[in-house]
């Protein structure tokens, strides 16, 4: 059982004792750190904070405890009840609300949970800021309200459908092109919140045979979470049978996006962003950004197109921060995270796949076509269960030894440049592990090269 603090918000298993896991008590603690941090920041008496939640089964119970806790600092709570990620993020900036509270887990399994926490600009939280509500929850440093100060609730479900009409006012989705190309869509929003607001975008985007799977928003979750290729056979299959002409699979809280080709092959969660950043940079010329873990495709789309690559540590806050430094027109994360900053600077697979359908309208190029339009590169994506007593910067600085004549770079964990590819070697923001992620120019020497650093590891 654990309980991890770190940008990606606070993330735990549920159930066991209290300081171990995402227990009733961490929950108050943080929330209420966090809502402390917040009335000091913005002061005043008038402060709102958003809440939504995807559709673990652990979720009701924890937005009761949440708000409640809330409430008892003084703050009004405005709850969106089952919303996506980027849902909540577009709510806070749209009703100028306070900050925002996010009960999801994203990709981990349904035993855990998580409080994803926002600023005022609907945003994720900086290091500092990050540190600063760890500083207030370790300490117990906050007040609660008396009773006439307590803070009020409001439920309000209409920001899925507002999202929904940002996206379609987007200059770069082409309702028309996508209604003229007649195209079937499949989608697999693995019984989480992409089951509610999915169908809608689809519709509105003029798609008119949509095959839903697991779309019922009741947290049981269908197949592990994580839209990587050995989770998604189901809609694999499903595309092939019912000859869509795209399939897309989400994760619970509809943040990261997997596309699955006509023909039941894999896009590759990493071309998600590849190839909706061609699309852009067709249109509006301008850097990009991705993390230090995401392929090395998006710097050659980006060159293509007249652009700059810069890349980033690993985490949505740090991608953020360095697009609004590059002035990027379009960023994020090879996990299929897709960060379009004139919708809003989240992560959005709801805007992901408008701009995907209206780019494989236009291009009028199946689904398999268009990803043979990008260079080929492979990444192997591995982790490895670290026990707690070893050091970290211990194993890096082995690692750095045994690969000291090529470039590294050591702004997140240790990423290594040889000659054919790289390799990113982390400690996760979300498990309690190391990820290895190598790219070369085949499978093969992708997977030699992220084995022999677990062998590095193990030897150790």
């Amino acid at each position: 059982m654990t309980l991890i603090k770190s940008i990606s918000g606070i993330r735990g298993t549920i159930g066991g004792k209290a300081g171990d896991t995402l227990s009733p008590l961490d929950i108050v603690k943080f929330t209420a750190a966090f809502g402390t941090w917040t009335i000091r920041r913005l002061g005043g008496s008038k402060i709102r904070i958003i809440v939504g939640r995807d559709g673990r089964t652990t979720g009701e119970m924890i937005t009761g405890i949440v708000t409640a806790t809330l409430r008892s600092l003084g703050i009004n709570v405005t709850d969106l009840g089952l919303a996506s990620t980027p849902t909540v993020e577009i709510a806070v900036n749209g009703s100028s609300s306070s900050g925002g509270i996010i009960i999801t887990a994203s990709h981990n399994p349904s035993n855990w949970n998580a409080l994803k926490l926002l600023n005022e600009k609907g945003e994720f939280l900086s290091a500092d800021e990050g540190d600063e509500v760890l500083r207030i929850a370790s300490s117990e440093d906050f007040i609660f309200a008396s009773h006439e100060q307590s803070g009020t609730i409001v439920s309000d479900n209409s920001w899925g459908e507002k999202h929904i009409e940002k996206i379609l006012d987007l200059k770069l989705v082409d309702v028309d092109a996508i209604r003229s190309a007649g195209l079937k869509v499949a989608i697999d929003c693995i019984n989480s919140v992409g089951g509610i607001i999915l169908p809608g975008l689809l519709k509105r985007l003029g798609i008119n045979e949509i095959v839903l799977i697991n779309s019922s928003p009741d947290g049981n979750f269908a197949h592990n979470p994580e839209p990587l290729p050995g989770n998604l056979e189901e809609i694999s299959r499903t595309v092939i049978l019912q000859k869509a002409d795209v399939g897309f699979a989400v994760d619970p809280d509809v943040d990261r996006l997997a596309v699955i080709c006509e023909d039941g092959t894999m896009f590759g969660e990493e071309y998600t962003l590849v190839a909706v950043a061609d699309y852009v940079l067709g249109n509006t010329k301008g850097n990009t950004v991705s993390n230090m873990s995401s392929t090395s495709a998006l710097k050659d789309i980006t060159q293509k197109h007249g652009g700059k690559y810069f890349s980033s540590e690993v985490g949505e806050v740090n991608v953020v921060r360095e697009m609004k430094l590059r002035q990027a027109v379009i960023g994020g994360e090879g996990n299929g995270g897709v960060i379009y900053p004139e919708l809003h600077y989240g992560r959005d697979a709801i805007a992901g796949i408008a701009l995907f359908l209206s780019f494989m309208a236009k291009s009028k190029l199946k689904c398999s076509a268009l990803r043979k339009s990008f260079p080929d590169y492979f990444i192997a994506k591995k982790k490895y269960l670290l026990d707690p007593s070893v050091n970290i910067s211990s194993v890096f600085d082995q690692i750095k030894k045994h690969f000291d004549e090529y470039e590294i770079d050591e702004r997140d964990g240790i990423r290594i440049e040889h000659p054919s590819g790289w390799v990113h070697i982390r400690r996760s923001n979300t498990e309690p592990v190391i990820r290895i992620y190598a790219e070369d120019s085949t499978r093969d020497e992708a997977e030699k090269m992220a084995d022999s650093i677990i062998t590095i590891v193990k030897n150790l």
